[in-house]
Parts: structure tokens; C-alpha cells; sequence
């Protein structure tokens, strides 16, 4: 079975400090009303081929009658498939797709007849870490870079037809990858058609085109918001691929003003954490309070009562959501 790397990642769930959230104060991602999903989601589009990735964010924009949508990473005008798209609030998140692994269905032409058993052998030589100079037609400095080719599932040979499915990090350029493949083989090869079928943890079992979104638009006009908010999802999905520490109802507060997370503050967090690991601090809700960077390895958070978890860098949850908690500071011991 073909997985990303943090697909493959199990984590239990720790429990530093048992506690309970106040219904009084904030709301479970699940129960957010289509208006606020609006202003606050995110939008899995199947990107179709012609428009840029820009110009299908400007679409959505305008069906959905907003002013702010931000993208998850550049697909050509020619590419199709998976484009993650945020909405108002939630746009900045789309900073934690665009460095995540990607997956492609992609279909190479060679352009001489090779033997099946040749091609799969200079197919499978590129798993593992390749090096890669971006095409001249790119957005970053052409230099040469290191990355990982995860996976490469070859799903049939016709002729000098190749079609692969291809897990790679972040970055990785299909068109020069089938280039090299074509130079492996002697025969040279290019990329004829491409799908992204995965970003992170959004994929093609749930991705929807822009005219349906149309369609759940008007329904939700007329009435009828079941088919919108199937759509749009909480902005939480797109961190469902990251480590995660869910913090008490006291600490909420303070890391809306961008505080660093320490542990008293800490009510369970996932195993597996390691230091500098980027991190999505939760409500117990499962409401997303703020992206951060691990200071302490799940081990250390275990051992550890006092001192620096997380430090954070992002902050999503507005202020005032939860009460300000007042500490007594008796000298010795500081909370969240």
C-alpha cells in the first residue's frame, strides 16, 4: 500500500493532566454553522485543466462571496487534482500543506520501445533521494536540490506509455523526474499528462469540482446547506497530519496572545513528538488554537512538570473565545 510518510506514523495519545472544557466557551469544530465554515474552512478542489492555480482560488473566492482564499502549492495550468484552498480566516494555514508529501498519477511517454522489464528496473531506481535542477519555467532559484521520492507504484505498461503513481516530498518536479527517467533509459521520455491525487491529508476520495461547489452554493441560498458544508471543512482538517497537544481551558488565553505553551498547561499531547517537530495546539474541544514548534520531545513532556512544551509560532484562535485566568504568582512557579 502506497503511503506517505506521516500516513505510515501511528501516535497514542498521553494523558499529562485529566480535565474537562467548559461548554460555555468555544465549540467543537463539528458544530460550527455553515456561516462560520464560510469564513473559517477549507475547500478540497479538484483543480480542472486549463485556469491556474490563482485563478481557481479567484473562483472560489467569487462563488463563495468572499474577499481572502489562499492556495496549498502551485499546480500547472495543464495539471489537474487536488488543490487545497482556504478561506478568509484560515488562509494562512495552508502554509502547513505546502510543505507536506505529495502523491501523483502520472503518465510518461518514452519515445523509443524499451523492454517492460528495463522500465521498471530505471523506474525503481529513482526511489529513495534524488537529486533535481528545477525546469527553466519555475517559480524558485535553479539550483540543484535534494529529494525524496517516497514511492513509485507503476500501474501499467503500454507500449511507451508508463502510468505511475508517485509519492515524493514537497517541491519535487514531475516533468523533470520523467526527464531523468528518459535519460536512464537512454531514450529519452517526457510527461504527458498529471494528477495530483494527495496534498498532505486531503486526497482524491474527497474532492470536488468547482461546479459543484456552485451547485452547494446556490442550495445553501435557497435554504439547503447540507451539500456546502460536506464541502467545506473545519480549518482542524488541515492538521490532521500533524503531531498534536491539547491544552486545558486556562491556558487558551494566553496562547491567543501568541504565550509559549508550557507544561501545566498541557492536558494530553501525542506520542512521538520529537524536538523542532511542528505542532497544532488544540482546545479540548479539538478547536485549533495556534501552530507551534515542539521545545520538548513527548519523552521530556512526560518526564517534565514544569518548563517550555511548545513554542508558539502561528496563532488562529481569536482572543476573548476563552476567559482570561488570573494566577497567583507566589515567586516560585509560573502558568500558562
Amino acid at each position: 500500500m502506497c503511503l506517505l510518510p506521516f500516513e505510515k506514523t501511528k501516535r497514542e495519545i498521553i494523558v499529562k493532566k485529566e480535565s474537562i472544557s467548559n461548554k460555555d466557551y468555544g465549540k467543537s469544530p463539528k458544530e460550527r454553522t455553515t456561516e462560520e465554515l464560510i469564513k473559517y474552512g477549507v475547500v478540497n478542489i479538484n483543480k480542472p485543466e486549463g485556469p491556474t492555480s490563482h485563478q481557481v482560488t479567484s473562483y472560489v473566492k467569487d462563488i463563495l462571496k468572499i474577499e481572502k482564499a489562499g492556495h496549498s502549492g502551485t499546480l500547472d495550468p495543464k495539471v489537474t487534482g487536488v488543490l487545497l484552498i482556504a478561506v478568509e480566516d484560515a488562509t494562512r494555514i495552508v502554509q502547513t500543506i505546502l510543505t507536506t508529501g505529495k502523491e501523483y498519477i502520472c503518465l510518461m511517454k518514452i519515445h523509443k520501445d524499451k523492454p517492460e522489464e528495463e522500465i521498471r528496473e530505471a523506474v525503481n531506481s529513482f526511489i529513495g533521494k534524488i537529486k533535481q535542477i528545477p525546469p527553466i519555467r519555475s517559480a524558485v532559484k535553479r539550483r540543484e536540490r535534494e529529494r525524496t521520492i517516497y514511492y513509485i507504484d507503476i500501474l501499467e505498461i503500454k507500449g511507451k506509455e508508463v502510468l505511475l503513481k508517485v509519492g515524493c516530498q514537497a517541491g519535487t518536479y514531475m516533468r523533470k523526474l520523467c526527464h531523468d527517467i528518459g535519460e536512464k533509459l537512454e531514450t529519452g521520455a517526457h510527461m504527458d499528462q498529471l494528477v495530483r491525487t494527495k496534498a498532505g491529508p486531503f486526497n482524491d476520495t474527497e474532492w470536488y469540482s468547482l461546479q459543484e461547489l456552485i451547485d452547494a452554493y446556490e442550495f445553501y441560498k435557497e435554504g439547503n446547506d447540507s451539500e456546502l458544508k460536506k464541502i467545506i471543512k473545519p480549518i482542524e482538517d488541515a492538521t490532521s497530519h500533524l503531531p498534536k497537544v491539547w491544552i486545558m481551558d486556562t491556558t487558551v488565553d494566553s496562547i491567543s496572545h501568541g504565550a509559549e505553551l508550557n507544561i501545566p498547561g498541557i492536558s494530553k499531547f501525542h506520542s512521538g513528538i520529537k524536538r523542532k517537530d511542528p505542532v497544532a495546539i488544540l482546545t479540548l474541544k479539538g478547536e485549533l488554537v495556534a501552530l507551534g514548534e515542539a521545545y520538548l520531545s513527548s519523552e521530556e513532556m512526560t518526564e517534565k512538570d514544569m518548563g517550555t512544551a511548545i513554542k508558539t509560532k502561528k496563532v488562529f484562535m481569536k482572543r476573548g473565545i476563552y476567559p482570561k485566568m488570573e494566577f497567583e504568582y507566589d515567586g516560585n512557579n509560573k502558568n500558562n
